[in-house]
């Protein structure tokens, strides 16, 4: 079984770790201000507007004048990112400055040439059977031996959104709705857990009504999943109106899937809290009330974070409640709060794993190195607060 597990996590890294660096192809750029229609004093908007991908185009064909076919000119474009133009702009708008020169600007290759100089893709196969035909890689060979290509650490992989370019695709979109459906899931979760924990271990009386409880708290721990995804379906979506694809709707599932963890954790941890504690409490005239929240939650709380800390971690990995109510649509823009349209992390890197590019399998390889860590990072917390608080009687 380790075996098993240790061959998976080193499959997973040989595939993902590419997908943190990337090649940018370096193009001799004139800032033409009558071709963009603007000046260094023309205001922020009209920056962002220009047409900043034709420049790109055009400059790109004066360095390769013995290319003009049309069907030849696309193949060319080929090499560069189809987003390479948003980096033109954001150049432009940070520093109006180099209009009216000629710089050599470093945009990012298209996911075909970023995958045959990664290696993930073989150049010496047919050519029908290549991301790259015997022309591209020609010109690509020549851009190498000019120095226009280089290799960089790939930031837009933790700081965008999805992307139909695999090259431009980011997972920091995906992390931002996975923080606010946890937030969600922890506000909703963890108070109720423990106050039904509280309830049921402290408070209720021991007859057929609580055991009952108890019997169908232990099944809904077992239930699978997508049942809650159903369930949110049915009544957030359907009978409350809940926006559909939204962190809040995704938080409140993953609350109903980790209520049942909280609650067997955090009782679990109050039954482990002597009875010598209570009864000396009681004895100062301590209220029920009062010894449950002054002493026997206190010392129970370690118990009860570590069994919430690995809830959410449970939570995090969840995919198919997430399905059921809409959270996997292709969303480009960043979530700001909880009703906006977001994914999350396993369904982003399920969408991937269904695309049919090749850049796309080292983003999916990398987005699982991206969970793994959080996994590990969150057990890791809990098993810290376990044995740090913990006390021994």
């Amino acid at each position: 079984g380790v075996a098993v597990l240790v061959f998976l996590v080193l499959t997973v890294f040989s595939s993902g770790h590419s997908a943190f660096v990337r090649h940018q192809i370096g193009v001799e750029v004139f800032f033409d201000t009558d071709a963009l229609g603007i000046t260094a004093q023309s205001p922020s908007e009209a920056l962002e507007q220009a047409e900043y991908l034709v420049l790109l185009r055009k400059n790109l064909f004066k360095m390769f004048p013995q290319v003009r076919k049309r069907r030849d000119r696309k193949q060319l474009l080929g090499l560069i990112s189809s987003n390479s133009g948003g980096e033109l702009r954001d150049l432009v708008v940070s520093n109006p400055a180099v209009l009216g020169t000629k710089q050599q600007v470093w945009v990012t290759a298209s996911s075909n040439v970023d995958q045959i100089l990664k290696g993930n893709a073989p150049r010496e196969i047919a050519e029908q059977h290549r991301l790259l035909n015997d022309k591209q890689l020609k010109w690509l060979d020549r851009l190498a031996g000019e120095g226009r290509v280089r290799t960089r650490f790939n930031p837009y992989f933790f700081t965008r959104g999805d992307s139909r370019a695999p090259e431009m695709a980011g997972i920091w979109g995906a992390m931002l709705g996975s923080f606010w459906a946890l937030l969600v899931c922890l506000l909703l979760s963890f108070p109720l857990g423990v106050a039904a924990a509280v309830y049921l271990e402290e408070f209720a009386p021991k007859n057929g009504w609580s055991e009952l409880i108890e019997v169908n708290i232990n099944n809904l721990a077992a239930v699978p999943s997508i049942i809650f995804g159903l369930l949110g379906l049915a009544v957030f979506l359907n009978f409350f109106g809940v926006p559909r694809g939204t962190p809040l709707v995704g938080g409140m599932v993953l609350s109903l899937m980790t209520l049942p963890t909280i609650i067997i954790t955090c009782r679990s941890a109050l039954k482990a809290v002597p009875p010598s504690i209570r009864e000396a409490a009681m004895g100062m005239g301590a209220s029920p009330m009062q010894v449950v929240l002054h002493h026997v939650l206190p010392l129970a709380l370690p118990g009860t974070l570590t069994g919430v800390i690995i809830g959410l971690a449970r939570a995090l990995g969840e995919t198919a409640p997430l399905l059921m109510i809409g959270m996997f649509a292709f969303v480009v823009d960043l979530p700001e709060g909880l009703l906006d349209s977001a994914t999350a992390l396993p369904v982003q890197i399920y969408l991937w794993a269904e695309s049919s590019e090749r850049g796309y399998v080292e983003l999916t390889a990398a987005g699982i190195m991206v969970i793994l860590g959080f996994m590990i990072v969150m057990n890791s917390v809990a098993m810290y607060f376990r044995k740090r608080f913990e006390r021994r009687w």
